[in-house]
């Protein structure tokens, strides 16, 4: 990922972000940032780059052409189907939030235009600029330091940037909770002791207690925050009520990327519940009770419908993507426009401890007796992968979990046997074994590593199958996986966009 800033004031862009985590990731190629200076586009002897308003009023304002000779010196040198993002700093845009820091770390550009004086001419905003974004109400001299702010909090979401993947996941806001405290050396300071619970070894009684304190300390802190996480816990414990059913709901709720769309409490007959995927921007809808069927009455119809609208000023992407816990829900959701695209069994390894990896895979990634290793896929291996995994007919999609550094790849003899990932609303799946090397456990190798991988992190692995895949259903027997009864339906709906956007739009999940 890029970073290009237009400003009057490179240098003090560059010291600033030359250091720490975004400096070392810089040295290390794996992110780029650079400095466009807008006063070298300037047209005057002088190298003015502003100018009275007109109308009258207090300020100089920077003008159109410098700032629009600045962009199109980063917008000439990038390729046409590069992921760019042009956001201008002002204290006028959208509240910048951990939320749209993962968002826009999915772009392969980003441009940060800084403004100064008293602002920057109307008529380039509305040329170039895709995002307004704003990191506080209050005022600074240039958009400089919300520029630095920006592309901080961006960068150490890219895959690799940070040394331990998992900090990205467990800080500040993860979840709606703030960051447990946390203490180091030496056990006590100042009279003040390091609470015991943390040097007991004891890991389950560690998490219980950092839990209790994220949330005590969001309560006390930041309210706003804990009525939302009040809110998801309800809805959780309702969709625990049949977990293996929910499990991806109740996993997008403990990932802390589930977004409250909707909530209706409906009686006796039960719940309904709207979620969508703060990352992948997937809705999900439910109804728990008292397998109440959705087209029993006209009443019941009506409330499904309004609470799926209220997907319509969310969704961002050219295919809006639903899944269904109910089969009594699809026609209501095709008559608001989307389409059937399949249904799934969903399996939950229900496990807390690892599966053992002998005759498998290596954990440090070196190759095993048999010739097998497992590692990320990078960049490379791309076309390959598109040209054998069979519901894939965009690379763009394979390509961002790769960029994601999602993507598990089988190698014998340096050759790729096959690979396995996690799709973008957090299911295990895109698994592909090459028809050369199946029969040599190649699947289960793989599924036992993305399986590992998850439960070190303390996340539930789960996965949906495509009903009727019977080899896939059996291997998900083998690694002693749990099935829901119910089915889950996948849908989606084309919306107002062009067929060149909507390729690279995710179409559901599936092993």
């Amino acid at each position: 990922m890029n970073f290009h800033i237009l400003t009057l004031f490179p240098e003090m862009v560059m010291q600033g972000l030359n250091t720490s985590i975004t400096g070392r990731a810089v040295q290390q190629n794996k992110i780029g940032i650079e400095a466009v200076n807008i006063r070298d586009f300037s047209r005057d002897k002088h190298g003015r780059v502003d100018d009275y308003t007109y109308g009258g009023g207090a300020g100089m304002l920077m003008q159109a052409q410098p700032v629009y000779d600045a962009y199109q010196s980063v917008a000439e040198k990038l390729s046409s189907e590069a992921r760019m993002r042009v956001i201008y700093v002002t204290p006028q845009g959208t509240p910048f939030t951990q939320s749209m820091a993962q968002e826009l770390a999915e772009s392969d550009e980003l441009v940060l235009l800084c403004g100064h004086y008293e602002g920057i001419d109307e008529r380039v905003l509305e040329e170039i600029v895709t995002d307004y974004v704003s990191i506080g109400d209050y005022v600074l001299t240039g958009g400089e330091l919300a520029a630095m702010v920006i592309v901080d909090a961006v960068a150490r979401l890219v895959p690799s940037v940070l040394h331990n993947e998992e900090s990205a996941q467990t800080e500040s806001f993860h979840g709606n909770l703030l960051e447990y405290p946390q203490y180091s050396r030496p056990v006590e300071w100042h009279g003040k002791k390091v609470p015991e619970v943390l040097l007991s070894g004891n890991q389950k009684n560690i998490d219980a207690w950092r839990n209790r304190e994220a949330v005590k300390r969001t309560r006390e802190r930041r309210p706003d925050l804990y009525e939302r996480y009040q809110e998801l816990s309800a809805c959780k414990e309702i969709l625990m009520q049949k977990k293996l059913h929910h499990m991806d709901m109740i996993e997008l709720i403990n990932r802390g990327r589930a977004i409250l769309v909707g909530r209706q409490d409906h009686g006796e007959k039960g719940t309904e519940i709207l979620l969508m995927d703060g990352e992948s921007h997937v809705f999900f809808h439910t109804w728990i009770g008292n397998d109440r069927k959705a087209d029993e009455s006209a009443a019941d119809r009506q409330s499904a419908e309004t609470i799926l609208r209220r997907m319509d000023g969310l969704c961002k992407y050219p295919v809006e993507v639903l899944s269904l816990h109910q089969r009594e829900f699809v026609p209501v959701a095709e008559e608001l426009g989307y389409g059937l695209d399949m249904e799934c069994l969903q399996a939950v390894y229900t496990r807390r401890e690892k599966l053992p990896i002998t005759g498998l895979y290596r954990t440090d990634g070196g190759v095993l007796e048999n010739g097998i290793s497992i590692r990320p896929l990078t960049m490379e291996h791309l076309d390959a992968a598109c040209a054998v995994y069979h519901t894939v007919d965009d690379p763009e999609y394979m390509r961002g979990r790769i960029a994601k550094g999602a993507m598990y790849g089988a190698f014998i003899d340096g050759q790729m046997a096959g690979f396995m990932g996690v799709h973008d609303e957090g299911s295990i799946g895109l698994l592909e074994v090459l028809p050369e090397y199946r029969r040599r456990h190649v699947a289960m190798a793989l599924e036992t590593y993305v399986f590992n991988r998850f439960i070190e992190q303390g996340m539930i692995p789960y996965g949906q199958i495509v009903v009727g895949n019977e080899a896939s259903g059996k291997l998900q027997e083998k690694m002693g996986v749990c099935f829901a009864k119910e089915h889950v339906f996948w849908l989606s709906k084309l919306r107002d966009w062009s067929l060149e956007e909507a390729t690279s739009a995710h179409v559901g999940g599936g092993l």
